[in-house]
């Protein structure tokens, strides 16, 4: 299998962090999203909505999106275990993994894509063109200072994102902390739980993936 990816993107990045965590090894095929080779028909064949990450299985078959290239990759090297061992664990992790995609990462995307003018008629991923919105810029960022808070708020009360064990909600996290920079966002001095964790995880061998 190898995965389609593209080095300066943050969402193929979550599953780069994923595989480094499993100790394996998955080649990794770059496509320059700049270029635009997302878009190509060759590409548009593997995965239509012209996005990555993409892992291009033996046989052929294409999962496209992070969660589930690492749901599939959970299931081949299940150790160690990034998406619960248990069914509460599982249902936790699921939990708070949507919380910091659905608040955080498209809550930065939202921002960034309406507001940077290279997105114009980009606003939106996939192969369909949608206009920039700058009211929808002031939102994701209004969004990202209200995730902020409450990532810091469930630091304070627990080790890691989703309870005492490493997971994938921590990756998604840690990727959406690193995609602020692209708004000029960060964590404040008042959010010294988020900052412990985020320099716990940074720390962590696979952030450099």
């Amino acid at each position: 299998m190898q995965l389609y990816d593209c080095e300066t993107a943050p969402s193929p990045r979550r599953v780069r962090i994923f595989i480094a965590e499993k100790g394996v090894e998955v080649p990794r095929v770059q496509v320059s999203l700049k270029d635009g080779e997302q878009f190509s028909a060759e590409f548009r064949a593997k995965n239509p909505l012209c996005t990555v990450p993409v892992l291009e299985l033996d046989d052929g078959t294409c999962i496209s999106g992070a969660p589930p290239v690492c749901r599939y990759l959970e299931e081949i090297y299940p150790e160690p275990a990034l998406l619960g061992r248990d069914p509460v664990e599982k249902a936790l992790i699921t939990m708070w993994g949507r919380r910091m995609e659905n608040e955080g990462f498209e809550a930065v995307a939202e921002a960034f894509r309406n507001a940077t003018p290279g997105f114009k008629n980009r606003a939106l991923t996939g192969p369909h063109e949608f206009a920039q919105v700058p009211a929808l810029a002031d939102r994701g960022r209004q969004r990202v200072a209200l995730f902020l808070d409450m990532l810091n708020d469930r630091l304070a009360a627990t080790r890691f994102v989703a309870g005492p064990v490493y997971s994938v909600a921590d990756i998604t996290a840690l990727v959406t902390i690193d995609f602020c920079r692209w708004i000029k966002a960060e964590p404040a001095d008042r959010h010294a739980d988020l900052r412990r964790w985020y320099d716990a995880v940074s720390a962590r061998p696979s952030a450099a993936a």
